[in-house]
């Protein structure tokens, strides 16, 4: 009778994980448009192919998901995108019981995405990883130290993400004590994502396969951009992105990053028009030019069949 209920229990567990989505060669030649067609229409700021990353993954059909990329498995610094993994490692710790559930930890999970808040990610970061900033440490106690700060990076490569670097705190004026012995003397160990990293997180973050239905509703609850509202200035995380892209009546979830160098941006949209997708959108080197980010999702928008 166990067994029958075991059998019972995994196909149902199967049934309800989501669809791996089909790889698009329409989505992937509009990916290559986009990148065309931003290089075209900003002829002076000299965009290289390199410059830009984008993985496509079509919801429109919940039956039949499909995706496609631009360099999808490049590595850039990811800015404050990051921030997005972190809020899916501190769901699984609080849904495994590893950290306890507090007002002050769902300030600082609100304030990190919400807001893009360092120090609030900084926060979220020793909690999850309990490895706190501070002064140096013997070689012993330091590996000790790498280790659990590495935790976030264990969790995404259990789950088969490549090709990322998690264990690294956001900052603007740079890292300090520990946080910079670890970035080591040529940042060698500095944070890394992918644009397919990016997509993937969020797809399973919408479809609620990653930790539990109420954690993916609480971190989509956090990533809701209000493009109703006025905007806050040039880098307001729910208009100078993909939102730039978007009519106020659209909805959008994302978490945006930017430097003096990278615009980056992870979004599902859902449009008047029915369009369902995730957008996961990389620029670097063209940092000061904001409008880069907006057309290539303006064009992907409006082509997408």
């Amino acid at each position: 009778m166990k067994r029958i209920l075991l059998a019972i229990s995994v196909i149902f567990t199967l049934h309800l994980r989501a669809l791996e989505p089909t790889e698009s060669k329409d989505l992937t030649d509009l990916a290559a448009a986009a990148v065309k067609s931003v290089q075209a229409e900003f002829p002076k700021d000299n965009i290289k192919d390199e410059d830009i990353a984008i993985t496509l993954i079509d919801l429109r059909d919940a039956n039949h998901p499909t995706t496609g990329n631009f360099r999808g498995q490049a590595k850039f610094y990811p800015a404050s995108v990051v921030k997005l993994f972190y809020l899916a490692a501190a769901e699984r710790s609080l849904t495994d019981g590893k950290l306890m559930d507090t007002p002050e930890l769902r300030r600082g999970l609100h304030d990190m995405i919400v807001d893009s808040d360092n120090a609030a990610c900084q926060y979220i970061l020793d909690s999850v990883t309990e490895a706190p900033n501070g002064h140096e440490l013997s070689p012993p106690d330091m590996q000790k130290w790498t280790y659990k700060r590495n935790a976030v990076n264990r969790y995404f490569a259990s789950l088969g993400y490549t090709n990322i670097n998690t264990n690294q705190k956001t900052y603007i004026d740079g890292p300090y004590g520990l946080d910079k012995i670890f970035l080591g003397p040529h940042y060698e160990n500095r944070n890394q994502l992918t644009s397919t990293a990016c997509a993937k997180l969020m797809y399973s973050i919408v479809t609620h396969d990653i930790v539990s239905p109420k954690a993916c509703d609480e971190m989509l609850a956090l990533l809701t951009r209000d493009m109703t509202k006025k905007s806050a200035g040039p880098d307001d995380q729910a208009h100078a992105f993909t939102a730039q892209a978007l009519s106020p009546t659209d909805k959008l979830w994302s978490k945006a990053g930017w430097t003096n160098t990278a615009r980056h941006d992870a979004a599902y949209v859902e449009t008047d028009s029915g369009r369902k997708m995730i957008l996961s959108i990389f620029t670097t080197n063209h940092g000061p030019n904001r409008k880069i980010l907006p057309s290539i999702a303006r064009h992907i928008l409006t082509h997408a069949k």
